[in-house]
């Protein structure tokens, strides 16, 4: 990407946030509102199939293993229509068909019925997504330029504001119950939240004039993207995080009844999770302008896996449960330096105009590696415990050695300094 100069005034030394534009503004919200009212259903979907319904309890995982797939798994189809549409039309379907989705799985009471409708919300979430996530990324790039406030402090505040909203959600769904609603009253809950962000995108968010392409650009699965051995390695190492962290839902269970007997532990230990969430902004601001970005994800690739060694080095007893806290804290840290890193480098690696393509592929990728590793993984979970946790924490160390083969990507200048490419 072009070099550019800067004089504006840094901000990322204050303890807030950066100062973003409207429109970065209007994403960030979004990413919020969109996680509220989708987490506000998920959490009671399986006990809704499972009590509610009467579905056994394969036919649940079926369900909710359907959702994943009409939504990891059709990233990359979102991606690829908001580079051919722009992302305005592409995000407002996502969310008409996010109401049509809640509204209908509000109603569902057949197998048919719940299938179709977890499919429409999956699939609406594999259109919106891509869209504001290629979005923002290409509006922090813009902001970067013009601001000189790195990409990945940007990207950071709103991946902060995605974990808030996971967090919110389910407290939101729990009050609904407490005043004596049901999963029907969740559900038109999160419906209505969409439609809050329909109005706010159709209001705001800009027209972007259709581009034409030239004719060596028109193929279904484009070379540039589907060929580049950068950014297919940037695929494999991001992949490899996503396995260590869908361990929060596979092998920390697990260590969790080990250690005491029941699971009963897991909600404060997510609750955690989300809440080191104050730590995403401060942490961001300082690897953004001490460190290059392929050295923000080889590090925390490396704090992932030392979460995942550190586990049978912790003490049994009354402290049970430290080892399960030490990896949900070091994944989450590794997290926070890694991701924003990682999505930050997608605009160095690929066109412009495959942006969203590379942000749906980048997902879809990782989706398809945490089917292959969740089910790898199943089949190690009654070994011993060094075997295990030695087994994951290979695997992002794996990931730490492919990213080291990437360039280093744009680290941030000192205030008052040029933007300078470090390629």
């Amino acid at each position: 990407m072009t070099t550019g100069t800067t004089g504006s005034t840094d901000t990322s030394d204050t303890g807030a946030g950066p100062e973003l534009k409207p429109y970065l503004r209007l994403l960030t919200a979004t990413q919020f509102a969109f996680n509220t009212g989708f987490y506000a259903v998920l959490p009671y979907l399986a006990t809704h199939l499972g009590d509610g319904l009467g579905m056994a309890g394969w036919l649940v995982g079926l369900v909710l293993g359907l959702r994943t797939f009409s939504q990891q798994g059709l990233f990359v189809v979102g991606g690829a229509l908001t580079d051919r549409y722009g992302p305005r039309p592409v995000v407002l379907t996502g969310c008409v068909l996010r109401i049509a989705g809640f509204c209908w799985l509000a109603q569902a009471g057949t197998t048919a019925g719940v299938i179709g409708a977890v499919l429409l919300i999956g699939f609406a979430a594999a259109l919106f997504s891509p869209a504001v996530e290629s979005e923002t990324a290409r509006a922090a790039v813009t902001h970067e330029r013009e601001t000189g406030t790195p990409r990945a402090q940007v990207l950071a505040v709103f991946s902060a504001a995605g974990q808030a909203g996971a967090f919110l959600g389910p407290l939101v769904g729990s009050l609904l119950l407490l005043l004596g609603g049901d999963f029907r009253t969740a559900c038109l809950a999160g419906a209505l939240v969409f439609v809050g962000v329909l109005a706010g995108h159709a209001r705001l968010m800009p027209r972007r004039p259709r581009r034409a392409r030239p004719a060596g650009k028109r193929t279904l699965l484009p070379r540039e993207v589907f060929a580049n051995r950068p950014f297919l390695t940037l695929c494999l190492a991001y992949s490899s995080y996503l396995v260590s962290y869908n361990q929060l839902y596979l092998a920390l269970p697990a260590e969790v009844e080990r250690a005491t007997g029941s699971q009963s532990a897991l909600g404060a230990l997510f609750a955690l999770s989300s809440l080191l969430v104050v730590a995403q902004l401060p942490l961001t601001r300082w690897s953004a302008r001490r460190i290059a970005p392929r050295t923000a994800l080889v590090a925390g690739l490396a704090v992932v896996a030392a979460g995942f060694t550190a586990v049978p080095l912790a003490p049994d007893g009354p402290a049970g449960l430290l080892p399960a806290a030490t990896l949900v804290v070091l994944l989450t840290l590794g997290q926070m330096l890694l991701a924003p890193a990682a999505r930050g480098l997608v605009p160095d690696l690929v066109d412009e105009d495959r942006l969203g393509l590379a942000t749906g592929a980048l997902s879809s990728v990782s989706g398809l590696a945490v089917l292959v590793g969740s089910a790898a993984t199943g089949t190690l979970l009654d070994t011993p415990g060094p075997v295990l946790w030695g087994v994951l924490a290979a695997v992002p160390l794996a990931g730490a050695a492919l990213a080291l083969t990437l360039s280093a990507g744009r680290r941030a200048p000192e205030p008052g300094t040029t933007v300078t490419d470090q390629l």
